[in-house]
């Protein structure tokens, strides 16, 4: 078997600054006898967060925090570092009161988007965010306005961009959706409200990973898409591996490996922005593993 990784795969600039940042923080609490906690799983990846626990990095849930749960645990003194998709205005503040020290791992790209958002709202334009409204920095960008609007599918676009038809519109698009979904909410809204801008703030890491696995596929018989099932861009991946027409599977991590996945001659390996080096090391070492027993029991099969 021969396994080719993507040209470009595994942690974008923003994720891996995080991850660094979170470690830091990691060795400083424990310097000081002090608590750490992420502002919501670091990343969108299980074990990268799990790995962070264990260098006792705890994770707060980002509603209560919103919300001013009693459940809370004391961060008076502690350390919490904002995750890369950032964090609204009002936990940030809550936070501060409650004494903690912030340490703001808030992607840059992410952070520009905040800034615009808050920009064209002092002008008097109607900001519409370009994402899933689930998502932590969609979440985070939105607790930056006053009265942004989320757009999720064209068919949600349609209907609001019909509704806004007299007033200027300012476009602000989460960092990792496809261009190509981009574009196409920026036609409905070009074609029903006389004045708009959409911001080019999708990030280039998001555009050159799927470039990458395009470029993959034409050099395999078969892809591993390598990643959090929770991480957007990483399914996303997924997803063009499927319509590039390659046989595909997502998996986090090398206990997902079949071997059905070992029977390929030529099989791609490419990552989300997200997925930490070690995990693909570890997907590439055991399923190299796994294609050799393969072809022992084969050609012991046949002998």
């Amino acid at each position: 078997m021969q396994i080719i990784r993507a040209r470009v795969l595994g942690m974008c600039m923003g994720v891996r600054r995080a991850d660094e940042l979170a470690r830091q923080a990691a060795q400083e609490a424990a310097n000081e006898g002090a608590r750490v906690f992420t502002y919501g799983p670091l990343i969108h990846n299980p074990q990268a967060v799990a790995e962070l626990e264990t260098l006792g990095v705890h994770v707060l849930d980002t509603k209560e925090v919103e919300d001013g749960s009693a459940s809370i645990p004391d961060l008076n003194d502690a350390i919490v570092v904002i995750r890369a998709h950032g964090a609204s205005l009002a936990a940030i503040s809550r936070m501060r009161e409650m004494g903690c020290r912030i340490i703001d791992a808030t992607c840059p790209r992410v952070i520009k988007s905040q800034k615009l958002a808050r920009h064209y709202e002092k002008l008097g334009w109607q900001v519409v965010l370009i994402g899933d409204p689930r998502h932590g920095e969609i979440a985070g960008i939105l607790g930056h306005t006053s009265n942004a609007i989320v757009v999720d599918s064209p068919t949600t676009a349609l209907k609001i961009a019909r509704k806004l038809k007299d007033k200027p519109c300012a476009l602000i698009a989460q960092t990792t959706i496809r261009q190509e979904d981009y574009d196409a909410v920026i036609a409905i809204f070009q074609a029903n409200v006389p004045t708009i801008t959409a911001e080019k703030t999708i990030c280039p890491a998001t555009r050159e990973r799927q470039q990458a696995l395009v470029e993959l596929c034409g050099q395999v018989d078969a892809v591993l898409i390598v990643g959090g099932k929770n991480s957007e861009n990483t399914k996303r991946l997924y997803a063009s591996a499927i319509e590039c027409g390659k046989p595909a599977w997502h998996i986090e991590t090398a206990s997902e490996l079949t071997a059905e996945m070992a029977r390929y001659e030529r099989i791609g390996i490419t990552a989300g922005a997200s997925t930490p080096d070690f995990i693909v090391d570890q997907i590439q070492e055991a399923l190299g593993a796994m294609a050799s027993r393969w072809k022992f029991t084969l050609a012991g099969g046949q002998s």
